[in-house]
């Protein structure tokens, strides 16, 4: 017994974000019950009702989804919006052409005519959260399999979802925690009319690129602004030009204070996706199959895109934000690769295991009710391998080759002909050419080329040939001698989809033979039917791996006090809190918590791409016209350091003091504790985040658009 209680306590801190006060990525409806105390002591000025509140205007209603996959803040009375560069970098990449490249010199609106507008884009604003676990568990039985339970639980959800719906403009979902055992309600309203007020040169919001993405000490200005419109009645509304700006419930204060080593520091965001509660195995798929297969293809992808982009200021604008799509995620993978390896988490993970058995082992009870948890997990894992690998690769190659994709516009055009449908084609062909623009805007046919070649030659080389498309065989092979290089020359040539042109011909006068026999659907079909059986292969082994990471998740609660665990990240709004701090990363070395506008100018490359500067801003730190931003310690300051936990999906994310003024934007993570989302460290877990100061400096002095300023609610 002595034993097993002396596991449990390692147990506990291993698992129990509460015994590391900055660990978790809390549920705003229990930080009352669960946080409230901890964040009082180290500085929280705040109730819990201020932070989350379905009676008041509170935080929670000043920070939105912003898009599909960023955060971002309210902070004034007009509905202005503060994000990621990155976060933004998609929309001015698409206002942006050679005439105007708001990517490279940035763009500010002076005036509210002057914000444009972003069909597509969208800010979503948290309701309110709700347990219904109950409800939806009711017809679950014991005896249920894990089909058969889905099914009864998807039934409930759509009831709950449908009857919380009714009578409103409210988007809502039950989502689950804690892999399937707790469920919850959350209600969301959402505002399709966002429009670009501003953003700096990509020189200032990129800055360092690559080389620098991921990695302290940092010095980027990573920050847009947009501004969020409603209806004239304050609903929402798709564009008009009659919308007016949104009167928010709530706006987030702006602090030009200083920050010190020790300050606390509390986020709001919608955290993407964690996996904490993974097994040594899926850790091992990670580092195994998943990351090398998305680090390979990716690095031979983006050296083909970034050589274009160099030589053409064209293919710069249309690839840039594709790019960085690729590129953000592959240096992470190699990351979080580097890190699971260097802190040894598969082992840590073991350890957690081992405990797990003897735990499990010394009571009847819970062996019945958990004991295969772990095989099912470990057989399901081992089981998929070939196909995740294969899956993974078809995936990333594929995604590589765009023209492939094109052909999916016509699909219905295609069905349409078949049926010898006019009004259907008609109305399909209408359909594209109204689109057609956009197709084809950020798309350059000699790069797709180049890079196309490039991943049909790495499947074939690196996946087992029992999983290649059929027209390896039948058309590279047969037709052009096994020579991918003539295959692609031939599908570029001969294709309609190769270019708006070739396209807007066929559209005018659309043959169905043409279509089955263009080169890209035929290649696209024999692709998609790979994919369709290897999902179908990969899927067999679905039910063991959800049951078993189901009651391993709720065996870990069992086995630990439930007020110290938190759910994995899921893209629902979550608090972390923690304070400001500098770190050691290696011996010997010990890393300051914040870097200056000097700093930046310390890294300046003329002509680099990465590390290029205006001179505007190269000549007002030289003259250290800081304004009202500058620190009292005499520098510029751009970025700083907190212990709060975040992962992907906290991009944009406001960073709040103790008395809930923004003092920052959340947007990275640190190079050496890339494997946060499996495993934290709390020693070496740190946010990076741009200072508001910086983010205002940038807007007013450097950029002249200090009417933006005038909005905001500004205090020391």
């Amino acid at each position: 017994m002595k034993k097993i209680f002396s596991l449990l306590i390692i147990a506990i801190i291993s698992f129990g974000p509460g015994a590391m006060a900055d660990e978790g990525m809390w549920m705003l409806p229990l930080i009352e019950k669960l946080n409230i105390g901890t964040m009082t002591q180290l500085g929280l000025k705040l109730s819990a009702e201020d932070i989350y509140s379905l009676n008041k205007a509170c935080i929670k209603d000043a920070v939105v989804i912003f898009g599909g996959g960023c955060t971002g803040e309210i902070v004034s009375s007009q509905g202005l919006i503060l994000t990621n560069h990155h976060c933004g970098y998609s929309s001015i990449q698409k206002h942006s052409n050679v005439e105007h490249d708001y990517l490279q010199d940035g763009f500010w609106a002076m005036t509210k005519d002057q914000e444009l507008p972003n069909p597509g884009l969208a800010v979503t604003f948290l309701v309110r959260i709700e347990e219904v676990t109950d409800q939806v568990l009711a017809t679950v039985t014991p005896e249920m399999n894990e089909t058969d339970r889905t099914a009864a639980i998807n039934l409930v959800r759509a009831s709950i979802e449908k009857t919380a719906a009714e009578g409103n403009n409210y988007k809502t979902t039950v989502t689950s925690f804690f892999g399937g055992n707790y469920f919850y309600l959350l209600v969301y309203e959402r505002y399709n009319d966002v429009r670009l007020v501003g953003a700096p040169p990509t020189s200032i919001g990129k800055f360092g690129s690559d080389t620098d993405n991921w990695e302290w000490p940092r010095h980027t200005g990573d920050f847009s602004v947009f501004r969020v419109y409603s209806g004239p009645d304050g609903k929402p509304a798709s564009y008009s030009k009659e919308n007016i700006p949104l009167e928010p419930k709530y706006w987030i204060p702006i602090s030009l204070g200083e920050r010190n080593i020790g300050d606390f520091a509390m986020i709001l965001g919608y955290p993407g996706g964690t996996q904490r509660f993974y097994t040594s195995y899926e850790v091992s798929e990670i580092m195994n199959i998943n990351n090398p297969i998305r680090i390979k293809v990716r690095g031979i992808k983006q050296d083909i895109w970034m050589a274009d982009m160099q030589a053409d200021q064209k293919v710069n604008i249309q690839y840039a934000s594709k790019y960085f799509v690729s590129s953000n995620y592959w240096k992470y993978s190699i990351g979080q690769n580097n890190q699971l390896k260097n802190l040894n988490v598969i082992a840590k993970k073991e350890l957690i295991e081992n405990q797990f058995n003897n735990w499990v082992s010394a009571d009847a009870a819970r062996k019945a009710k958990y004991g295969e948890s772990l095989n099912l997990i470990k057989g399901a894992i081992e089981g998929r391998a070939e196909y995740q690998k294969a899956r993974n690769y078809l995936n990333e190659c594929i995604s590589g080759s765009e023209l492939l994709f094109f052909s999916q516009n016509a699909t219905e055009l295609l069905t349409a002909l078949k049926a010898a449908d006019n009004q259907k084609i008609t109305e399909s062909v209408n359909g594209l050419k109204e689109n057609i623009s956009e197709i084809y805007k950020d798309y350059n046919a000699p790069t797709d080329k180049k890079s196309m070649k490039a991943m049909l030659k790495l499947y074939r080389t690196d996946v087992d040939t029992k999983f290649h498309p059929d027209f390896y065989a039948t058309v590279v092979d047969k037709k052009f001698k096994g020579s991918i290089d003539k295959f692609v020359d031939d599908m570029f040539a001969r294709s309609v989809f190769v270019s708006e042109a070739k396209l807007t011909a066929f559209l005018n006068k659309p043959v169905l033979k043409t279509l089955e026999n263009d080169p890209v659907v035929k290649t696209f079909a024999s692709i998609m039917k790979v994919g369709q059986d290897l999902s179908k292969e990969r899927s067999k082994f679905d039910s063991n791996l959800f049951l078993g990471q189901r009651l391993w998740i709720a065996a870990l609660r069992e086995m630990t006090p439930e007020k110290t665990l938190y759910p994995d990240a899921n893209f629902t709004m979550r608090l972390s809190y923690g304070t400001i701090q500098d770190y050691d990363p290696k011996d010997a070395v010990t890393y300051k918590y914040y870097t200056t506008l000097q700093g930046v100018v310390d890294k300046y490359k003329p002509g680099d791409y990465e590390f290029d500067l205006p001179q505007r801003l190269i000549d007002l730190n030289s003259k250290k016209e800081y304004g009202r931003y500058g620190s009292s310690q005499g520098y510029m300051p751009v970025c700083f350091l907190t212990t709060n936990d975040i992962t992907g999906g906290n991009s944009g994310s406001p960073v709040l003091n103790a008395n809930g003024q923004l003092i920052g934007l959340a947007f990275d993570g640190n190079w050496e504790a890339m494997s946060g989302d499996v495993y934290y460290e709390p020693a070496l877990q740190r946010t990076i985040v741009v200072d508001i100061r910086y983010v205002l400096w940038v807007m007013d002095i450097f950029s002249g658009a200090g009417h933006l300023v005038d909005e905001m609610t500004i205090g020391k």
